[in-house]
């Protein structure tokens, strides 16, 4: 579980570069994946939304493929540069086949970035369309916080379980990217 966030952080927002590289290489996978965590609450929320830090986690990109999906994917990571990092996960025994591949990419500026993706394998995982994009459904991925995902504190989460507690959708819902101090 993730820890309480800091309320005198909550204007943060994530660099325009994060999610850029971000976009990047899921348009380049977008059709052999299923995206989970924080990405998956960003093409949930409204477009064009404030990227704010604590709304959804862009740290790293979660994917589910299908084991058809495998040799496709992985030929296109390897095409832009990820390799495999190893984790204390590694040598778990799980249903996903859990992996983390990595790029090291370079800014302009001349400032190193780095894109992680977290890949788990499944070919049973629950899904939704939203905007031609592949996701978890939502109910799924809210229980994957106790197991897969840790940033069970951000406001598209906390978001999210009041919505469908409600009988609401949190797909398209502005709540999952506004910040709670700010005034309606």
């Amino acid at each position: 579980m993730g820890a309480n966030h800091n309320i005198k952080r909550y204007g943060e927002q994530w660099p325009s570069y994060r999610i850029e590289h971000g976009l990047a290489i899921l348009n380049k996978l977008k059709y052999w994946v299923v995206i989970s965590g924080g990405w998956a609450w960003h093409f949930m929320s409204r477009q064009n939304h404030k990227e704010y830090k604590h709304a959804h986690d862009h740290k790293d990109i979660d994917i589910f493929v299908h084991p058809k999906n495998v040799a496709k994917v992985m030929v296109i990571l390897q095409h832009e540069g990820f390799k495999k990092v190893w984790t204390r996960y590694d040598h778990i025994p799980s249903n996903e086949n859990f992996r983390r591949y990595e790029k090291i990419d370079w800014l302009d500026s001349g400032k190193q970035i780095r894109v992680t993706i977290d890949f788990f394998e499944s070919s049973t995982v629950e899904t939704i369309l939203v905007n031609d994009w592949s996701l978890v459904e939502p109910k799924t991925l809210l229980s994957y916080y106790s197991n897969i995902h840790s940033s069970d504190k951000c406001w598209a989460v906390k978001a999210a379980i009041q919505l469908i507690a409600t009988g609401e959708s949190p797909v398209g819902n502005a709540l999952l990217s506004k910040n709670p101090l700010e005034k309606v």
